[in-house]
């Protein structure tokens, strides 16, 4: 281990992993277990992995643990990455549109406007409804923008009180395409995460309390808590989780083969995998769908604007004929 962690900290990218490694290195050195001296820094290593790695030292399979690990942050590294990129080119288009019809209801249309503003004719519809909306963004733009930064932080500060954070999050789960994404991609972390524990040897409740912590879902953490309790009665995992309606399916019903079979730990591992390679289907399907529908309603949105200003012209044309 020593060896391992002095060739670590030869190989660190910056000063500041050198550092931490080198103070590893010197814990370690000084008779610490690896675990204790990760624990000493809470904010670089998580109890999670250290709860873990103290296991595998227990067991005497640290390397087969540290192992585990690493895979495991690659996983959820590659997924977060992969929710990302489908939701990235989505937020640029919208943002983009948004940019353009801003810039055209700000400039081009009171500008066009003052064309006509001698003309006595009725100007059409569109146009009179493309001025009005010209007017309040110029007038009214920079209060409404105001009030959306200050309706951002009242509910950036309402989801930091515990109550309204559940209830925001348990509705968010019901949400038709995001819901179930938001249900997979939780729920893969929390099998993960339980199947890493349980396979290192930690007790399963400590495991399940541990693995609740990951769970970034208030809703989903609090059924996993009850879960908790029931199988701390001596409910079966799975049926603890299978009464829990916020998981999905799969994750009980592995559970349950996982206990029958006495590969708990396995089946976990394969239900996270599975949660995790549907989550990256849908994710990639909902990008697909989103891309040209953002793109058609860009259009809709720019071409409403080119017809305000083209119909009076048309409309002078006519008359002047």
């Amino acid at each position: 281990l020593e060896r391992a962690l002095t060739a670590l900290s030869e190989e660190a990218e910056n000063e500041r992993q050198r550092h931490l490694v080198a103070v590893l290195r010197a814990e370690v050195n000084a008779g610490s277990t690896f675990a204790r001296a990760l624990q000493q820094h809470p904010r670089e290593f998580s109890d999670i992995y250290c709860a873990v790695i103290g296991a595998g030292e227990h067991s005497g399979k640290l390397g087969l643990v540290l192992e585990r690990l690493a895979d495991d942050l690659e996983e959820r590294q590659a997924l977060k990455a992969q929710l990302v990129g489908a939701a990235l080119y989505p937020a640029i288009v919208t943002l983009v549109a948004i940019a353009i019809v801003l810039f055209l209801v700000s400039y081009v249309v009171p500008q066009v406007a003052s064309v006509f503003a001698g003309s006595k004719r009725a100007l059409p519809f569109l146009t009179v409804a493309m001025l009005a909306i010209s007017s309040f963004v110029r007038n009214y733009g920079l209060w409404a923008f105001i009030a959306i930064v200050l309706g951002a932080i009242g509910a950036r500060w309402a989801l930091s009180m515990a109550i309204f954070r559940e209830r925001f999050d348990a509705a968010w789960l019901n949400l038709p395409l995001v819901g179930r994404l938001a249900r997979g991609y939780n729920a893969a972390r929390f099998a993960s995460t339980l199947a890493m524990l349980a396979g290192a040897g930690v007790p399963i409740l400590k495991a399940l309390q541990a693995a609740a912590e990951t769970l970034n879902n208030r809703a989903l953490r609090a059924d996993a808590l009850d879960a908790l309790v029931q199988v701390r009665e001596g409910a079966p995992l799975a049926s603890a989780l299978a009464q829990k309606k916020k998981f999905p399916s799969l994750l009980p019903m592995f559970a349950r083969l996982g206990e029958q079979t006495g590969q708990l730990p396995v089946m976990l591992q394969r239900a996270a995998t599975q949660l995790s390679t549907e989550v990256q289907r849908r994710a990639m399907q909902l990008a697909t769908i989103l891309e040209p529908l953002l793109i058609v309603a860009m259009g809709v949105i720019v071409m409403l604007i080119v017809l305000a200003v083209l119909l009076p012209i048309i409309q002078l044309n006519q008359f002047m004929k």
